[in-house]
């Protein structure tokens, strides 16, 4: 395996360990603040491009069957 591609991965997988540590260390921090809702925000999401792309897909095929559904009705 070339010494570039073993970077490259490792560096994915810091990328992901990253941030499986900070989903954790929201967990713990966020639990009082949701009664209240009045806590800071915490700001967008962002979604990751193949997160929109299932979504995208999963939408197109629901508004595809509800088509379908008005046709035969």
């Amino acid at each position: 395996m070339d010494t570039n591609q073993i970077i490259a991965d490792l560096e994915a997988e810091k990328e992901r360990l990253d941030q499986a540590i900070n989903a954790l260390r929201g967990l713990g921090a966020g639990e009082g603040a949701r009664n209240g809702r009045r806590g800071g925000r915490r700001g967008r999401r962002h979604l990751s491009a193949a997160a929109k792309r299932r979504i995208s897909e999963m939408m197109k095929k629901r508004w595809a069957e509800r088509k379908k559904a008005a046709k035969a009705a």
